[in-house]
């Protein structure tokens, strides 16, 4: 296992379970990246800047979370960090999709490059796991199963920054393979783009271990996706699909005008207003669309927030030439039309019917055919998940208390769950009777971690599952043909 000393690594914005303090102290990675260097005018001593970049999610109506990544690493590439030191993690089934109206190439924004230029095939398809994930930031490659190898060999100098981004649900992150990512495994820190995001760190963190997350939503909102069909700014014509994530593109929109500019402060990033400083542009301002927070979310931080006013060059690294980066008249538009994170693939359904219809498909052709089954599979799925939660707590509660139980919040600052065994266990006895709760499914951990906390035993969530879902839809969104998600 690689060097990984909590205490010593700076991590923007990963923290790993806490048995990695103890992790092997005999070896430290030392790659070409590792030098003292003079960054930003200021001599520092500067280890290996690391980066690992994770899109939790596949298929192409969820193509921003690729392009998410994809963008992230062209911006770490101009500010220094070397492939060797960049580890990238996501599913690669949407640049040759056939849905994908400019072959072989992936864009962030309407006007965008194309990010998928050189992109790492570090770990794709299958290899996208929760077990891959955490062997890359372990240093662990005897636990790998595919891929490149590539994993993280930190020293007592180095640098790290995770950036994850897909879907999420209070306490669980999703990944484009099962079983899915859980608070209680991933006591993280996360530059993180997921709904309830701030659910995976609230009460579990501590803040005294050198490490600062920052996240798209608090523990209760979903984030939003952005640059979606028929929106302003919209994407080129014949997409179907949003472009990317309104946290996401914020900030990476963001970093290239301070790339160009001046080196950054991570408060400065991340807009919380530390001794007076209030930038004009702001990523937090940018996500809530302009302190409305209609269809925005709230940027969150989390841990050392003394860490905040480190340079984010230490992390990113820094271009004071500009080098490969454009600059634009408004770096920083209005982004106020977005949809919530949940619905975009909604969205990419409904559209991709409504194209059909535009250009005329005929009423019987196999592609609208086609359009129109996925559609309804997905409509029927969402109802499934919706009204079978739904009758599980009035079983358990009656109809008048069973809403208020699962609706309920639990005090700021305390995690979601009492017993995250009793939670995952939960998890498996509602998808053996009712199927996949999917990724639109994770908004309803909330209720089930409920269910765990008022004391109900996992035999009596089988049983009232059982009773609630006598049939499964017949659809790959219920199936569990992935297996189970916990």
């Amino acid at each position: 296992m690689a060097r990984f000393t909590v205490g010593l690594c700076r991590l923007l914005l990963l923290l790993l379970p806490l048995f990695l303090v103890d992790s092997r102290l005999d070896h430290i990675g030392v790659s070409s990246d590792q030098a003292t260097n003079t960054i930003n005018g200021d001599d520092e001593i500067v280890g290996t800047r690391w980066a690992v970049l994770i899109a939790g999610s596949n298929g192409y109506y969820n193509y921003r979370h690729q392009a998410d990544v994809c963008h992230a690493y062209q911006i770490l590439r101009r500010g220094g960090l070397k492939d060797e030191n960049i580890i990238v993690f996501m599913y690669d089934d949407i640049a040759h999709n056939e849905e994908n109206p400019i072959p072989g190439v992936i864009i962030n924004d309407p006007q965008g490059e194309n990010v998928y230029a050189g992109v790492p095939k570090d770990y794709v398809g299958d290899d996208v796991n929760v077990n891959n994930f955490f062997a890359v930031l372990l240093g662990n490659r005897t636990a790998l199963t595919g891929g490149s190898g590539k994993v993280i060999d930190s020293g007592p100098d180095d640098y790290i920054f995770v950036y994850y981004t897909d879907h999420g649900g209070p306490g669980v992150l999703g990944m484009p393979t099962y079983p899915y990512l859980y608070a209680d495994d991933l006591i993280a820190v996360f530059y993180l783009e997921a709904c309830e995001s701030g659910s995976i760190f609230e009460g579990l963190l501590p803040n005294n271990i050198s490490i600062y997350a920052t996240t798209a939503a608090n523990a209760m909102e979903s984030s939003y996706a952005t640059y979606c069909p028929g929106m302003f700014p919209s994407p080129p014509p014949q997409f179907t699909t949003c472009l990317g994530d309104l946290y996401s593109v914020s900030w990476m929109e963001d970093r290239c005008v301070l790339l160009l500019n001046r080196p950054a402060i991570i408060y400065e990033e991340f807009t919380y207003m530390i001794g007076g400083l209030k930038p004009s542009a702001t990523v937090k301002n940018r996500t809530a669309v302009h302190n409305t927070y209609y269809f925005g979310s709230h940027v969150m931080q989390y841990a050392d927030l003394h860490l905040n006013t480190q340079k984010l060059s230490l992390y990113m690294g820094f271009n004071p030439s500009g080098d490969g980066v454009t600059p634009v008249a408004n770096p920083l538009p209005s982004l106020t039309q977005t949809v919530n994170q949940r619905d975009a693939e909604l969205v990419h359904f409904w559209l991709k019917v409504g194209f059909l219809r535009l250009h005329k498909a005929s009423e019987g052709s196999p592609q609208k055919l086609d359009a129109q089954k996925q559609l309804l599979q997905v409509l029927e799925h969402r109802s499934h998940v919706d009204k079978s939660v739904r009758l599980i707590g009035n079983l358990l509660f009656g109809s008048e208390l069973g809403p208020r139980v699962l609706e309920s919040v639990g005090a700021a600052g305390q995690p979601l769950v009492d017993d995250w065994s009793c939670l995952k266990s939960m998890v498996r006895a509602f998808e053996t009777y009712c199927g996949s709760l999917s990724r639109y499914g994770m908004k309803h951990m909330r209720s089930l971690a409920n269910i765990c906390n008022a004391g109900v035993r996992v035999e009596a969530i089988a049983k009232v599952a059982a009773e609630a879902c006598p049939n499964i839809p017949s659809n790959s969104w219920s199936l569990l043909h992935k297996g189970f998600s916990a």
